[in-house]
């Protein structure tokens, strides 16, 4: 009995652990071990973002340092420049002034504007006695030299004893404020020129752009002259009623002075936009700190159907990936017809709805033509088929401009008065010969009819400054309606051209001015 065990021995042993528990205790393990992993993965990202942000402030801090180091640099350059350009800027002024007082001893004999070289020593003798206003007389009556003048007045502001100030004294008579008392010719054309050939002029004959000579008394009259013209807005009508060459002479004066501000950058944009036409305006834009404007600038273009000239902004700016040319040229082209189709369709142009229909295709098809041509799209825009439709679209208007030619023994006046003069004398444009005894006869041109409000002329904007695209209907520069006005500038040769088939030496149907 000895070898059995005790009852209470074998009831202090434990039971053997049941599935269950076992079931729990693997499930726990189970759960710390995702934890650990989670817990370690987030430890981990923790430990790379913070790496990261690390590498990142380096760079930052690297890049700082870079920057301020450049910058040092430029500054160290700028004022270890100041002394050589002050004395070359000084030495130049003392030279300008002996000059001056030298012509006004002497009078010297005013030079005969006969080529490039005595139209340069003209504004010399302006410039050297600091006489804005003759200069300013000369300049607007020489408008048809203006290759020359873009030439030789720069080099004519360099022999001012102020040049800044002397550009702003030439050009306030009509800028900021028209002053004259009849305005009748818009000078515009001729204050851009002014601020243009200012700009390297003004240039630091050291750092060269980097800084403009430009005294501090200037510079705060140009930005006092700029704050009149903003005021001005509200008299002219607002922004949309404001002239282009208006705009583009205020926003030269920013660019030429160098006083854009920041606060300012939506009323930039505004003006932009709405002279968009303008081939200068691009390069404002981006010379007025807009280049971070320009995708939003190039939407409202093409949403305005303004499609020819929103390539030229693409262009400007390298966003021709973004805004590909050839379908916003095609669109410009449909656009363009369908307007043309409108114009057919208006009962109220019934007398001339083909003609205007054909000159509206015909202009749109030129600037699409000329915008190939400009920025090389001949392989994705093929312009064969374009010359041909406006060689068609021509064809009527040349063939009927080619009168059937009659015996000069059987014509007569359209009153059988009596006879018309000799053929020959009807084709010359001026039918006057001075050998004839009396007075010439002139032909006075038939009346026609307005082009009516809702469909204004399109018209090529002027030569003056090059524009690149026609005026659309809201631009302020459209052409003049027949019958309207036309005011020339004085020295301005008038060079009518027969239109519509009513022969030489007649008044044409209208006529393209610079600025209405």
């Amino acid at each position: 009995m000895g070898s059995l065990a005790d009852r209470g021995e074998l009831d202090s042993v434990a039971p053997p652990p049941s599935f269950d528990d076992f079931q729990r205790q693997t499930s726990l393990m189970t759960s710390c071990t995702l934890l650990w992993k989670e817990l370690s993965d987030h430890f981990t990202s923790l430990e790379q973002d913070i790496l990261k942000k690390s590498e990142a402030l380096k760079a930052k801090i690297q890049t700082l340092d870079s920057e301020t180091k450049a910058s040092l640099e430029v500054l160290e350059k700028r004022e270890n420049s100041m002394n050589v350009s002050l004395s070359i800027s000084l030495q130049k002024v003392l030279e300008n002034k002996q000059a001056a007082i030298l012509a006004l001893d002497e009078g010297a004999e005013q030079p005969e504007v006969d080529d490039s070289t005595g139209l340069y020593l003209k504004l010399k003798s302006f410039c050297v006695k600091m006489d804005s206003r003759s200069f300013w007389r000369f300049l607007i009556v020489k408008k048809k030299d203006l290759d020359s003048l873009r030439v030789e007045i720069p080099k004519a502001l360099g022999d001012c004893v102020d040049p800044p100030r002397f550009v702003l004294e030439s050009i306030s008579e009509v800028f900021p404020e028209d002053k004259r008392p009849n305005p009748t010719l818009d000078l515009g054309w001729a204050c851009v020129l002014m601020l243009e050939s200012l700009i390297p002029v003004m240039m630091d004959p050291v750092l060269g752009n980097e800084r403009k000579l430009v005294t501090p008394s200037v510079k705060d009259k140009a930005n006092e002259i700029a704050e009149i013209w903003k005021r001005s807005l509200d008299e002219r009508g607002g922004i949309e009623n404001v002239k282009t060459p208006d705009v583009h002479t205020f926003l030269q004066h920013l660019v030429t002075f160098g006083i854009v501000k920041d606060e300012d950058f939506d009323l930039y944009r505004k003006l932009v936009v709405g002279s968009a036409w303008r081939k200068q305006m691009p390069k404002l834009a981006v010379s007025l700190g807009l280049g971070d404007k320009m995708p939003e600038m190039i939407e409202e273009l093409i949403s305005r159907g303004q499609q020819v000239d929103a390539v030229h902004f693409t262009y400007e700016v390298g966003l021709a990936d973004r805004f590909p040319p050839v379908p916003l040229l095609k669109a410009y082209l449909k656009d363009a017809k369908k307007a043309a189709t409108a114009i057919l369709e208006d009962p109220n142009n019934s007398g001339r709805a083909a003609h205007l229909a054909a000159k509206k295709e015909q202009s749109a098809i030129r600037s699409v033509l000329k915008c190939i041509e400009e920025y090389k799209l001949e392989a994705e825009f093929p312009p064969e088929n374009l010359k041909k439709q406006l060689e068609q679209s021509e064809k009527p208007k040349n063939e009927k401009k080619r009168p059937a030619a009659v015996p000069a023994n059987k014509r007569t006046r359209a009153s059988n008065v009596g006879p018309m003069p000799p053929a020959k004398a009807g084709r010359s444009t001026n039918a006057y010969v001075s050998s004839f005894p009396v007075a010439p006869a002139f032909v006075r041109s038939p009346s026609h009819t307005q082009y009516p409000a809702a469909v204004p002329a399109y018209a090529a904007p002027p030569a003056i400054y090059g524009n690149r695209s026609p005026p659309y209907p809201y631009s302020p520069e459209a052409a003049p309606y027949p019958g309207t006005p036309v005011n020339y500038s004085p020295g301005t040769p008038v060079n009518y051209s027969p239109y519509g088939g009513y022969g030489n030496g007649m008044a044409p149907a209208y006529q393209q001015v610079y600025y209405r």
